[in-house]
């Protein structure tokens, strides 16, 4: 497997990313970034999806369900409403922007809906240099969905998210095993970084200078921090699956880094937060 994959080099037709569990060497999670001016006709195959405006709008017509996504400019801008596609389904895109479209194979059949964007949750987590701010798509309490996990992070420049580093490849107390997807977006053209390490037994070593259109495959390990160059935002889409019957998303930190999280409590939350028309 290829943990960083620099921007366009899965890129397949209109689509300028293609993430697919066999391309990935795991068993669950994808992601297409469809590249849409017009109309494009996509299939679901064996997995549940939703279509993400990144920017842009459009109308989604599959499985009975039509609906207007009013989307947004870009990823910093608002929270954006999105639609749930059910596997072995049939779904015609027609717009303009650019649109995510994280998966996760299922067994099970749900029906297409739509996802508002006044339904989802954000949180604004960490505290000073560790501020960011989550925006809750598609998690077991905020959307239903039979395996797929997907939120995005909005991090401020100079600041770090994904941290203290947290794991979750064991399914045990307190954790389940998921195989992660992080897609990047960099304000006005700059970069950031992400770290992804392992253990002995499990080992794994990425530190990834990442820009817009980039991915980071977690198969396994800790990963974190993710770190916003000064200067410059940094936005990543997280897409989550595993194999356990439970959709849950339960993380470890890493017992050496832990103790950071204390130190927010002295601490206010960055001025800048949250980013654009978020409420």
């Amino acid at each position: 497997m290829k943990h960083y994959q620099e921007a366009g080099t899965s890129a397949d037709g209109p689509f300028s990313l293609v993430v697919t569990p066999e391309s990935a060497g795991w068993g669950y999670s994808g992601l297409r970034v469809l590249e849409l001016d017009g109309t494009q006709t996509v299939h679901t195959g064996d997995a549940e999806a939703l279509v993400l405006p990144l920017s842009g709008s459009c109308t989604v017509s599959t499985d009975g369900l039509v609906c207007e996504l009013a989307g947004r400019a870009d990823v910093f801008d608002a929270i954006t409403d999105f639609a749930y596609l059910p596997r072995d389904a049939e779904a015609t895109i027609t717009g303009r922007g650019r649109f995510a479209l994280p998966s996760a194979k299922t067994e099970k059949r749900l029906p297409a809906r739509y996802g508002p964007a006044s339904g989802v949750p954000t949180e604004l987590r960490g505290a000073g240099i560790c501020s960011r701010q989550v925006n809750n798509y598609c998690l077991p309490h905020t959307f239903e969905a039979d395996q797929l996990l997907v939120c995005e992070v909005l991090t401020p420049g100079g600041n770090w998210s994904s941290y203290p580093p947290h794991k979750h490849d064991e399914a045990r107390e307190g954790e389940t095993e998921l195989e992660e997807i992080y897609y990047f977006e960099v304000a006005d053209g700059g970069m950031g970084y992400q770290r992804v390490y392992g253990t002995v037994d499990r080992p794994i070593e990425v530190l990834a200078e990442v820009r817009s259109g980039d991915v980071v495959l977690i198969p396994h390990g800790w990963h974190g921090p993710s770190m916003a160059a000064p200067g410059y935002d940094l936005y990543y889409l997280n897409v989550m699956a595993g194999p356990g019957p439970e959709r849950a998303w339960l993380i470890c930190d890493d017992p050496a880094h832990a103790w950071v999280r204390e130190t927010w409590e002295a601490e206010d939350i960055d001025p800048r937060l949250p980013f654009g028309r978020t409420p």
